[in-house]
C-alpha cells in the first residue's frame, strides 16, 4: 500500500479550504494510505472530513518528524515556502506535488498566484497533476453535542490575528440589538479570548450562561455552529465551519479581501460578507483600518436581513442575488 503524505499545518480555516482537495486526492487514490500532517487540535474536524487515514500532529514545521515509510507522494497544501518544501523533502518521498519555488528548480508545479481563493488554489494544484477536484465539495456532517444551542445566534468575538479582530464594543452593540429582538445569543471564542468575551458580555448585559468562550472543545464549538440560525464573526475559522455546515453568516472582513478566503461564490446566497475594499497588513498588531471602517449599523443591517431571509422551497437557494457587500 502506497503512502501519500499531505502537509497542511496551519489553522482551522486553512484546513477547511483544503477539504475539496483532500477529497479529490482520496477519490484519485482510494487504495493508498493518506496521512495528513496537521495540528493535533484539529483532529476532530479531520475526522469529519473522512478522507484521511491517519494524522501526524504537527505544529511548527521545524519540529516535524516523520517515522513512517517512504511516501510515494508528498502533497504540499501548506504553501510555497522553502520551509514547507524542505519539510517534505526530509521524508524522502518518491515525488513532491507543490507550488513552484525558485529555490527548488528541479520541482515542477504551477506558479503561485497570490490573488486566488484558497479553495481554488488547492484544487488547482491537484488538477495540475491530473487529479480532478470538485470545488463545491466543502460540506461536513454536523457532529453531535451533549449540550444543544439550536437556533441560537452565535457571535464569535475572536480571530487568530489582532488585525482581524473587530472591536469588542461593536460586538456588544450587535449583541444588545439581538437581545432586543428576543434572540438567544451565545458568545464563542477560544480560551485566550475569554477575557474579550467577558468584556462583550458585560457591555451587552448578556447572561453568564450564554458565555461559551473558552468553555468548549472544538467538536462542541462545531456542533454549536452547525445548530445555529446565524453566525456573526470576523474572517476566522468559525466562519469556515459555518460555511461547511450550511449555517448562515454575517462575516466582517479585513485586512484581507473575501475573494481570498471568504465563502466561495456558489455559496454566497447564504452569507453576508462585509468588506471595506481596503487591503491591509494581516500581521499588524492593531485592528486593520479597513476592518474598522465597517460600523455597527452596517453589521446590524446585514444581521436583520439574514434573520428574515427566505429560500426557494426545496432548494435552499436564496431569492436574492448573492454578492460580496462592499462597505464605505
Amino acid at each position: 500500500m502506497a503512502v501519500v503524505l499531505v502537509l497542511q499545518a496551519r489553522g482551522l480555516g486553512d484546513l477547511l479550504t483544503a477539504v475539496p482537495a483532500l477529497r479529490a486526492l482520496r477519490r484519485a487514490r482510494p487504495n493508498d494510505h493518506i496521512v495528513l500532517a496537521a495540528p493535533h487540535r484539529l483532529k476532530p474536524i479531520v475526522d469529519l472530513i473522512a478522507s484521511v487515514d491517519a494524522m501526524v500532529p504537527t505544529g511548527e514545521l521545524s519540529a516535524f518528524r516523520w517515522d513512517g515509510p517512504q511516501p510515494e507522494l508528498a502533497v504540499n497544501l501548506h504553501g510555497p515556502s522553502a520551509e514547507s518544501i524542505v519539510t517534505l523533502t526530509k521524508t524522502d518521498p518518491g515525488r513532491i506535488l507543490t507550488y513552484r519555488n525558485a529555490a527548488f528548480p528541479d520541482l515542477e508545479g504551477p506558479e503561485w498566484q497570490p490573488d486566488m481563493h484558497d479553495v481554488e488554489r488547492w484544487c488547482h494544484l491537484l488538477e495540475s497533476d491530473g487529479i480532478v477536484a470538485d470545488r463545491r465539495n466543502l460540506g461536513l456532517v454536523p457532529p453531535v453535542s451533549t449540550t444543544s444551542h439550536r437556533d441560537c445566534v452565535v457571535v464569535h468575538i475572536g480571530a487568530g490575528a489582532v488585525a482581524r479582530r473587530w472591536p469588542p464594543d461593536r460586538f456588544a452593540a450587535v449583541v444588545r440589538h439581538l437581545l432586543v429582538l428576543g434572540r438567544e445569543v451565545v458568545l464563542t471564542g477560544d480560551e485566550t479570548e475569554r477575557d474579550i468575551a467577558l468584556n462583550v458580555a458585560a457591555r451587552a448585559s448578556l447572561p453568564t450562561r450564554r458565555m461559551l468562550a473558552g468553555e468548549q472543545n472544538l467538536i462542541e464549538l462545531a456542533a454549536t455552529v452547525a445548530e445555529a440560525e446565524l453566525v456573526i464573526s470576523g474572517d476566522t475559522g468559525v466562519a469556515h465551519l459555518a460555511t461547511a455546515f450550511g449555517t448562515r453568516t454575517v462575516q466582517i472582513f479585513g485586512p484581507t479581501p473575501p475573494r481570498w478566503g471568504g465563502p466561495p461564490p456558489h455559496l454566497l446566497g447564504r452569507h453576508a460578507v462585509l468588506w471595506a475594499g481596503q487591503v491591509g497588513d494581516p500581521d499588524a498588531d492593531t485592528p486593520d483600518p479597513g476592518l474598522l471602517r465597517i460600523g455597527v449599523t452596517e453589521v446590524i443591517n446585514a444581521v436583520d436581513k439574514q434573520l428574515t431571509k427566505r429560500t426557494w422551497p426545496g432548494t435552499g437557494t436564496d431569492r436574492r442575488r448573492a454578492t460580496y457587500r462592499r462597505v464605505g
